[in-house]
């Protein structure tokens, strides 16, 4: 949908500029805009592999794991129907982690194995092997859900993305926007987790 979406509105512009003789400034904006992305994708691909060596580091070194029995309370308050020990726990932290210091690129990998995992943990509880609430086969768990919205808001400490953006583009002070981002991400991931609790307790009545 949103492929149409994009081709829909460059071929209007297209279609509009040469409408209005602005052909020439169209492609010299074309071609200006190509070099900024390549420029844009270097920049953004030197710091996400930093910071996803930094990770994988952490993870080797044993820190994701520490870091996991730490949030073990947090996570076992935002899934509490989740198996002690469950394997998508140790995924769930990596991705909160990750999301924590505004990594979205480094949070997906451990996002999608979360998933999986909450994916096998509907699978057993429709054969009967786990207790828990089992649901249609196609409908999303409540662990799949609240993971979503939780990443959706996607509360960050330290906007990493957003400051290698304003660095980019020439701000007098990229970090500027982490205080901003720490209230709005807070915010945001309040209201997700009320919405969250208050929509499981409503599945259990």
């Amino acid at each position: 949908m949103l492929n149409y979406l994009w081709a829909g509105m460059i071929a209007v512009g297209i279609v509009y500029g040469a409408f209005n003789g602005k052909m020439q400034e169209i492609t010299a904006a074309a071609l200006d805009s190509s070099r900024e992305a390549v420029t844009l994708c270097i920049t953004m691909i030197g710091v996400m592999a930093f910071w996803m060596g930094i990770m994988e580091i952490a993870s080797r070194a044993g820190i994701i794991e520490m870091a996991s029995k730490k949030l073990d309370p947090v996570i076992r308050f935002l899934f509490p129907d989740l198996p002690e020990g469950h394997k998508a726990k140790e995924h769930i932290a990596t991705n909160f982690i990750a999301n924590f210091l505004g990594l979205g690129w480094a949070a997906t990998p451990a996002g999608l194995k979360a998933m999986e995992e909450f994916a096998k943990l509907e699978d057993d509880r429709r054969n009967g092997k786990v207790f828990g609430a089992a649901r249609k086969k196609g409908i999303a768990s409540n662990e799949m859900c609240t993971f979503l919205i939780i990443n959706i808001s996607s509360l960050q400490l330290i906007p990493v993305n957003v400051i290698a953006y304003r660095s980019q583009y020439g701000s007098a002070d990229p970090a500027g926007i982490v205080g901003a981002g720490i209230v709005a991400t807070a915010v945001s991931t309040g209201a997700a987790v009320v919405f969250c609790k208050l929509m499981d307790r409503r599945r259990k009545r």
